[in-house]
């Protein structure tokens, strides 16, 4: 008769044994490291190898996996977690000693700052990944900058950033909301489907969002033209109202910019609504975020009564125009300003109405090629909050909403890691046929 082998009632392969320690052996083996180990290896050459590099790397991503805020914490959990050690590749028979102490850790990040362009190299690899196993993947971004604020004044590295927040109230009085932090500020952009990052910059708090699109847009070119190639829209919010930038961005890559517009017309005073040409007299007038109506009362006491947006009939692209018809003849609206729009030479008023081109060139900051006021900019434009998310997800499943970093060198590094593993993940649900989970998290059980 045979005998069964019984396994020890507290093996750590049973209490340990997990599915995110499976995950994780997934995201280190679609990991595109094999450049910075050499090189590391090749600087460590000649010297002793008590804790292998290989291991320390992998337990570095381990740390930022599972969400450990500090070295030290990574440490307790490597000491208490035997099948972590042994997936990072540490000696499972030194048990408790094959793990580096902190000062090992504290050199290790050393290598990488001086090693940064190989770890940066690794996201791109990443992308690439991606761009070849998901046809879509970039076809539309969004753009955001997001605070990431030091918590020691002695940052030397750091300096003070401010954001505002404008809006109206339900009855119509105006608010405003500032903040003000001290350190850094991740500019990046997304895919707004996949929720998954594509381009990024650290900088110091004071940069503003808007001066660094374009750059990082021609880097992104540089990096991964083909997936830059595919992009259709870019959304972001109203700090990136610039219209040379919008121009750009259309006449230059193709994109079309989904970003939200100031009201300066409002803001300058001298009332909202400004003519359409300037030099003569007519009926036709746009809004400063874009509108364009015809006035259709002359006399009414308020001004918003005197306007009725045009009917929009969508963008030509051939003539670079947006196309809009008389909201009398489209909508039923009563007009009693007739005649004064009839009396231009140029109109032909028949039963179809005025119609009315604007060409995107009149004011690139608010004329774009999908209408600003149209449902369809709506529609789109509500894909901005992909990057919104992945912001919340930078600060709260990888760290960085309570952290122990000083140092822009460090801060840099940092974000690396952190948008490496969110990809890396990614690219490990898809290997197994699972897109439908790319931008799942892994968190700790």
């Amino acid at each position: 008769m045979g005998t069964i082998a019984q396994g020890f009632l507290f093996s750590w392969e049973i209490v340990d044994g997990s599915l995110q320690i499976e995950r994780l052996r997934r995201i280190l083996d679609v990991l595109p490291d094999g450049k910075l180990i050499r090189a590391l290896k090749k600087e460590r050459k000649g010297r002793r190898d008590k804790f292998p590099l290989e291991a320390v790397w992998n337990s570095v991503i381990a740390g930022v996996v599972f969400g450990h805020d500090s070295v030290a914490a990574l440490i307790r959990e490597l000491r208490r977690n035997g099948e972590l050690r042994q997936v990072c590749g540490f000696d499972p028979f030194r048990k408790e000693g094959a793990v580096p102490p902190d000062y090992v850790y504290s050199r290790f990040f050393e290598k990488l700052f001086r090693h940064a362009e190989w770890v940066e190299a690794m996201f791109h690899g990443l992308v690439e990944k991606l761009r070849r196993r998901l046809p879509d993947y970039g076809k539309d971004l969004a753009v955001d900058g997001k605070a990431l604020p030091t918590h020691g004044k002695k940052d030397g590295d750091a300096n003070w950033g401010v954001k505002s927040y404008a809006g109206l109230r339900e009855d119509g009085t105006p608010w405003e909301k500032i903040t003000q932090w001290f350190g850094y500020k991740l500019h990046l952009i997304v895919d707004a489907n996949y929720e998954l990052p594509v381009a990024y910059e650290v900088t110091q708090a004071s940069v503003a969002d808007s001066p660094r699109l374009m750059p990082m847009v021609k880097a992104l070119r540089a990096e991964h033209p083909r997936l830059l190639k595919r992009a259709k829209t870019l959304a972001a919010d109203k700090g990136y109202d610039d219209g040379a930038d919008k121009a750009e961005l259309y006449e230059e890559y193709g994109i079309v910019p989904l970003m939200d517009t100031r009201d300066l017309h409002h803001e300058n005073g001298g009332g909202k609504m400004r003519p359409l040409d300037a030099k003569q007299s007519d009926t036709i007038y746009y809004s400063g975020t874009g509108e364009v109506c015809c006035k259709v009362r002359p006399f009414a006491e308020k001004q918003e009564e005197r306007f009725v947006p045009m009917a929009y009939m969508g963008f030509e692209k051939a003539r670079g125009s947006l196309k809009f018809r008389c909201p009398a003849a489209a909508y039923g609206v009563e007009c009693k300003n007739r005649e004064a729009c009839r009396c231009r030479p140029t109109v032909r008023d028949g039963e179809y109405g005025r119609v009315v081109r604007v060409p995107l060139s009149l004011n690139r900051r608010v004329f774009l090629p999908v209408h600003r006021p149209s449902y369809t900019f709506e529609r789109l434009y509500k894909k901005r909050t992909a990057v919104e998310r992945v912001n919340s997800r930078v600060d709260q499943v990888y760290g960085f909403e309570h952290h122990f970093i000083r140092g822009q060198k460090k801060m840099k590094c940092r974000v690396d890691l952190a948008l490496i593993v969110m990809l890396a993940i990614a690219v490990s649900w898809i290997e197994e046929g699972q897109v439908q989970r790319a931008r799942s998290l892994l968190r700790v059980a």
